[in-house]
């Protein structure tokens, strides 16, 4: 593949009383691409279906993330998502309620410009 990484954002979210990764991921991914604007397809007539974005979720039990609904939510380009090990669990001592904290990479890559 002779794509090059143009952009790499990185974004937090969480699920404070849900216990839902996928809502977690969801938010940590919105917050990776909320700032985001890219004039660059508009500028040089590139169609956004040309960019591949891949990216890379951590929560501490990545087995419970829904990917393909993450997926559909990505708003430009052909999709992927993974989930890896990682964010944090926080308990409340107190309640006992699980907090929820997500992490995400968002990479966009296109073929090779030059």
């Amino acid at each position: 593949m002779n794509d090059q990484r143009f952009i790499i954002e990185m974004g937090m979210g969480n699920d404070q009383y849900g216990q839902d990764y996928t809502k977690a991921a969801m938010r940590a991914i919105e917050d990776a691409i909320r700032h985001s604007s890219i004039p660059m397809f508009d500028a040089l007539n590139i169609p956004h279906d040309q960019m591949r974005v891949q990216v890379t979720v951590g929560v501490q039990d990545p087995t419970q993330v829904d990917l393909k609904a993450l997926e559909g939510k990505l708003p430009r380009g052909r999709a992927t998502v993974s989930a890896v090990e990682g964010g944090l669990n926080v308990t409340n001592p107190d309640t006992g309620n699980i907090l929820v904290i997500a992490t995400a990479a968002v990479e966009a890559f296109l073929p090779f410009q030059g």
